[in-house]
């Protein structure tokens, strides 16, 4: 079974107030064993970042003006995806924000159907440990 770990930094917490990925970090696993292979980057968010997600992340607009945009890194992230269970700490977040990415792009989105599993981490957190911080 070939499982990609995901997660996403945003310039903030609202994808509908066109808030964008600013990197993106995926570990494969294979049979339950890290095989080596990441896929990892900055982004260009054309955009400003809310001070609130610089302080989560330490990003800048100005140390990601010279990063790629989306739209130039999207087939690589798409191949590097391609086929896999996705795990991913608050997935609605995450995919939420990867969806719009690829929205922008008239492309194909990765919402969750009968060809992608996604294991959503903090709902299991949650599951196992209710009340706590997750």
């Amino acid at each position: 079974m070939r499982q990609i770990v995901l997660d996403t930094e945003t310039t903030g917490l609202e994808v509908e107030k066109n808030h964008r990925i600013v990197e993106i970090g995926c570990v494969e696993v294979l049979h339950r064993r890290i095989t080596g292979r990441v896929f990892h980057q900055y982004l260009n968010p054309e955009r400003d970042i809310d001070a609130g997600a610089q302080q989560v992340h330490g990003l800048t607009r100005e140390r990601l003006l010279q990063e790629p945009k989306f739209n130039e890194i999207a087939p690589q992230f798409l191949e590097f995806i391609q086929g896999a269970e996705l795990i991913i700490h608050n997935a609605p977040f995450d995919m939420a924000f990867l969806n719009a990415e690829l929205r922008r792009l008239a492309g194909p989105t990765l919402i969750i159907d009968a060809t992608r599993v996604v294991i959503d981490t903090l709902a299991l957190a949650r599951q196992m440990h209710p009340g706590q911080r997750n």
